[in-house]
């Protein structure tokens, strides 16, 4: 199965069901001049598509000035490639000659007198729920939940590119490993890279290497996370957050599948399934400018939007049930669990409440109340403590100085705060370790590299600072 199987079965939904609902990107060739017919010709249903004057090519073109055998197109994993075959009077994209090109929406295909015009875009497909209540570390009853399984059992052994979106604490991340541990190459790296995270100076050298003096503090030369995921799959955390400037490159390894190290002429070539995630609305983003449309495509062959947890409030039990059966908080030294249930008006009151944070709140609030647990239970009123003491944090904070910049937009005020409290707490937390990152990652439960690179972000170590565990 690849992801051309998706084309043969789909039923376009309502305008307002959107969510669980998989997005499928669609290419066409659209013939819009010229002295034959004008006709649409669906991309992907072969890997080689022929055109030409000849009768055999798959579309034929009624056009003297075209050649017999004038150019094809391939499908790759991600996007399609012209190739021009030896014709008389050349293949023009854009008004420019070309002998081989990957093809960007909104493309103009020229041949003698012929213009077609390539063209992308979504389409929502139905897909049935799945059987399971279960994918991965996922679990989930309600019939969002199970579309998405469907979703993923279906896509995980292919080679699509995948876009999930959703609000922070969803579960992206277990999706995208998922997807990763389901498909042909589980036994392969996976490397997550969180976009967020890395020093805009920083990022082109993280995601794709550096070779040695190319810059101050390139001690050695470093593979980058694309090559580090060779044959396995690289997952884009927080992608929409990628610098504008970053964008092309990106695009263009995506493209051309190799990666230039910073300070090398020479390239390195990609075997890579690439997986992204967002909370933001990608499509918004390149209607604003802030997101480049050629690349949005490129990542969009397959969109999964997840839906918060207040959505599907039923799945609050099961997932109860998952994380206290797999959390290392909820373990003795000898193995046993120290909660092993949640009392019924305990799992009212969870299933009642709306869950800003989403799951990840839930798992947050279930390792505080695993603490006050008595006799393997969780009531209602070490909850109605949790929450209390949760909401009189809130207020404290407010209080104590993380006011609001009301000068700026929502956003931006928002993010001020969240970049101001991040500060603040990675700087204690080294403090505590005595500036040792391997141990402040272990007790932040962040992964060192993540550290690391926040830490560099906040300009509280140097970049050039030695790196413990790699010297």
């Amino acid at each position: 199965m690849d992801e051309k199987d998706f084309g043969n079965k789909t039923e376009l939904l309502p305008a307002d069901e959107t969510r669980g609902v998989i997005s499928l990107r669609k290419c066409q060739l659209v013939i819009i001049e010229g002295p034959g017919e004008k006709i649409k010709h669906e991309l992907g249903k072969t890997k080689i598509l022929r055109i030409g004057k000849k009768e055999d090519n798959d579309i034929v073109i009624k056009d003297n000035t075209v050649s017999r055998n004038h150019f094809e197109i391939e499908t790759t994993v991600d996007s399609y490639l012209l190739r021009d075959l030896n014709s008389t009077n050349g293949t023009y994209i854009n008004g420019i000659r070309v002998k081989e090109a990957f093809l960007s929406p909104g493309d103009i295909i020229t041949m003698g007198k012929t213009k077609i015009e390539y063209v992308a875009f979504d389409e929502k497909v139905h897909m049935e729920p799945s059987r399971n209540t279960s994918f991965g570390f996922m679990v989930g009853k309600s019939k969002k939940m199970r579309q998405i399984f469907g979703i993923l059992e279906r896509i995980s052994p292919t080679l699509a590119t995948v876009i999930i979106e959703g609000d922070t604490g969803t579960g992206k991340e277990l999706v995208a490993r998922a997807i990763h541990d389901n498909s042909q190459r589980k036994d392969k790296p996976f490397i997550v890279f969180d976009c967020s995270a890395v020093a805009p100076n920083l990022i082109e050298s993280e995601l794709f290497g550096h070779m040695k003096g190319s810059f101050t503090g390139a001690v050695k030369d470093r593979k980058g996370a694309f090559e580090m995921a060779t044959g396995g799959t690289i997952f884009l955390d927080e992608i929409g957050e990628l610098n504008l400037d970053l964008q092309p490159k990106l695009l263009r390894a995506l493209e051309q599948r190799e990666v230039r190290k910073v300070g090398s002429t020479q390239p390195v070539q990609l075997d890579v399934r690439v997986l992204c995630a967002t909370n933001r609305d990608l499509r918004k983003e390149v209607e604003e400018g802030r997101f480049r449309e050629d690349l949005y495509y490129r990542l969009s062959v397959v969109k999964i939007q997840l839906p918060p947890l207040r959505e599907r409030n039923e799945d609050v039990p099961l997932i109860i049930e998952k994380i206290l059966s797999t959390a290392r908080y909820n373990q003795k030294p000898d193995g046993s669990f120290i909660a092993t249930r949640v009392e019924d008006d305990a799992l009212k009151m969870l299933q009642r409440y709306q869950w800003p944070g989403n799951v990840r709140e839930l798992n947050n609030i279930l390792e505080r109340a695993v603490s006050f647990s008595q006799n393997g239970s969780v009531d209602a009123q070490a909850l109605r403590v949790l929450f209390n003491e949760a909401h009189n944090e809130e207020d404290h904070t407010v209080k104590t100085g993380a006011v609001a910049d009301n000068s700026l937009p929502f956003k931006e005020a928002k993010q001020k705060i969240v970049e101001n409290f991040e500060k603040e707490y990675l700087q204690d937390l080294l403090k505590r370790n005595k500036n040792n990152v391997s141990k402040a990652s272990r007790e932040a439960k962040i992964d060192r590299k993540h550290l690391r690179n926040l830490l560099i972000k906040y300009e509280i170590i140097d970049s050039n600072s030695p790196d413990e565990e790699e010297n």
